[in-house]
Formats: structure tokens, C-alpha cells, sequence
């Protein structure tokens, strides 16, 4: 499921026994979306996550991704807002492929954090916080909730079935793992090219 935007579904399914369900671990470039009663679980720095559910069929799911590096003027147009938005529409596209209806979809969002401070002049946090407001406002997707910004990387345990999401900052970084994972997964991001397009299902 791997696309021109590295944005694929998460494969990394396990047993959480803590909530004693099944669960998915997204990554940043990752998505997963389920009709089942699991948890997807999350860790965000700079990176955004949309958590979309239908809230009538419970069928719901959660992107990962930062907008890339970009020194264009504009950033409304620039080649980077394709990424978030190739994020944003692989998501709803196979919500709206499973079942889930357009007029349902609620959204919770999350992430944004100024952790990748020495990336960019730009806050890339920030950035990505901005943009995914305000594509969900253009797509008249409601925003029931969100957690943006701030200091802190989150860990973030979404319940797609009831819409339940546990949100935990990590004030206390053990090693340097979500940071170096960010930079990573932008360095990529600016390496590869803006091509290709998405048509949106339904």
C-alpha cells in the first residue's frame, strides 16, 4: 500500500493488554483505519495526527504526517501542502470506501509540538497545526476536540468505535527516539518529489 507520498497503512497490529483489545501503532507516513472495537495508538512531535470516525457506524481512523520543508513564499499553494493534503484524503477515502458517510465524519486532532526547533526557522509544529484546521474547515469535516502545539510531544490512544481518545504529554524524554524519528521521516519527505494526485472517493 506504499504510495508516491510514503503514506501507507500501518502493518504493526498487536495485543494491547492494558486495554485488553487489539491495537495499531501508526508511524509517522502511516495511517490505519478499522470498523472493529481496537485502539490506534500514536507518538507525535512536530507531526499532526486527524483522528476521523464516522460517529454513527464507528468505523474511524488516524494519519501521521508533517508537512514538508518549504521555502516558498505562499505557503497556501506551496508543493508541501500536497503531502498533508495526500494524507488527509487517503484517510477519508477509505473511511468513505468502508462504509463510513461523508455527513458523519467528526474529526479530533492532534500534535503540532515545537520539538524540531533547529529544523526549520519556520515552526514546523505550527505549520502543521495551521494546515490541518484549516483543510478540515474546507471540507466541512467538524473538529470536536483538539490538543496543538505547545512544548511537548504526545502520545495519543484513539478509540475509533466510541470516539475516545487518551492524550499524555511526555514531559520526560528517556532518549532521543520521536525527535530523531521526525527528522528522519522529514528528511524523506524533502528528498522525494511532490508528484502525483488523489482522487477523492464518494
Amino acid at each position: 500500500m506504499k504510495s508516491t507520498f510514503d503514506k501507507h497503512f500501518a502493518t504493526n497490529v498487536y495485543y494491547d493488554r492494558n486495554f485488553d483489545m487489539d491495537a495499531a501503532k501508526i508511524l509517522p507516513g502511516e495511517y490505519y483505519y478499522t470498523p472493529k472495537d481496537m485502539v490506534i495508538v500514536t507518538v507525535l512531535g512536530s507531526c499532526v495526527s486527524a483522528c476521523i470516525r464516522d460517529r454513527v457506524s464507528g468505523i474511524g481512523g488516524m494519519n501521521h504526517f508533517m508537512l514538508p520543508n518549504d521555502n516558498s513564499a505562499n505557503d497556501i499553494v506551496s508543493a508541501s501542502m500536497r503531502y498533508g493534503t495526500y494524507a488527509m484524503e487517503i484517510l477519508i477515502n477509505e473511511l468513505l470506501k468502508s462504509g463510513a458517510k461523508r455527513e458523519n465524519l467528526e474529526a479530533k486532532v492532534f500534535g503540532g509540538g515545537a520539538v524540531l526547533q533547529n529544523f526549520n526557522a519556520i515552526n514546523v509544529g505550527e505549520r502543521n497545526s495551521r494546515f490541518v484546521r484549516e483543510y478540515l474547515q474546507a471540507e466541512k469535516i467538524r473538529v470536536i476536540a483538539e490538543d496543538l502545539e505547545d512544548i511537548y510531544p504526545r502520545k495519543v490512544y484513539y478509540f475509533p468505535r466510541s470516539g475516545k481518545v487518551l492524550v499524555k504529554k511526555l514531559k520526560q524524554l528517556h532518549n532521543n527516539t520521536i525527535v530523531n524519528r521526525e527528522m528522519d521521516y522529514a528528511n524523506r519527505l524533502t528528498s522525494r518529489p511532490t508528484s502525483g494526485d488523489i482522487e477523492l472517493f464518494g
